[in-house]
């Protein structure tokens, strides 16, 4: 593997939206990943440490970041906050041999996009990597108002009243699909379906927990109760004057 982040004799990568940037301190596993997914469309670099990967990421343009999570130096985790710290907006998508319902929140809560445990299947691979591509290419300069909630999608910030409120980057999602269906019914697969893109990695709990959260941060600090659960059906974000 070269010092400058190439791999497998792999030529420089364009400047299209289909970058990968894999980062793997496998050799054997990395090519293989570099080699199915230039079969596959897109045009990838990889990296065996966190510091190459910062080094690339300052340097070029990536559609999406696979991350292992077990790397040399920086962990992937680290890696991953490190990236949303330098305002790197690019889908991560990690990897691991480690599926404790912990590890994956931890992730998710560094900023990751989706989460795949080892060993994956290449072709599951590929689906995840477009639906973060997609789902990146939303949209997102706009604010949403429901009531005296509000968030900035360009910032990633979010208030109640006057008030700015800590979330993680799964939080916002969540919250930000409840402001777009305020009033309306969500169940726990809806929300995996918008927010994890159906990562068969995420349990309804981990949707709950996510829920919990989220309403000790939006509700609990206000005297609020506006994010209601309806016993064995789901959740709705109910708010005065909201359309």
């Amino acid at each position: 593997m070269d010092n400058d982040g190439r791999s497998c004799d792999r030529p420089p990568l364009s400047e299209r939206g289909t970058n990968v940037l894999v980062v793997e301190d496998d050799e054997a596993l990395a090519c293989a990943l570099e080699r199915h997914l230039t079969e596959e469309g897109f045009d990838v670099t990889t990296v065996p440490d966190g510091e190459s990967a910062l080094s690339m990421l300052g340097a070029s343009v990536f559609g999406a970041v696979l991350l292992d999570l077990m790397l040399p130096g920086i962990s992937g985790i680290e890696l991953c906050v490190r990236i949303r710290r330098e305002q790197h907006a690019v889908p991560v998508i990690m990897t691991t041999a480690l599926a404790a319902l912990d590890e994956r929140m931890a992730g998710f809560d560094a900023g990751a996009d989706d989460y795949l445990v080892k060993p994956f299947d290449l072709g599951e691979l590929v689906a995840r990597l477009r639906a973060v591509l997609r789902r990146d290419r939303r949209p997102d300069s706009f604010y949403l108002v429901v009531g005296d909630l509000r968030l900035d999608l360009l910032s990633r910030r979010a208030w109640r009243g006057f008030a700015e409120l800590e979330l993680t980057k799964r939080e916002f999602e969540v919250l930000e699909l409840f402001l777009r269906h305020p009033g309306v019914v969500l169940t726990r697969r809806t929300i995996m379906g918008a927010v994890w893109e159906r990562s068969s990695t995420v349990s309804d709990n981990v949707v709950d927990q996510y829920v919990a959260r989220l309403r000790r941060k939006i509700d609990r600090p206000f005297g609020c109760s506006d994010l209601q659960t309806l016993h064995r059906v789901g959740w709705r974000l109910h708010v005065e004057g909201a359309r």
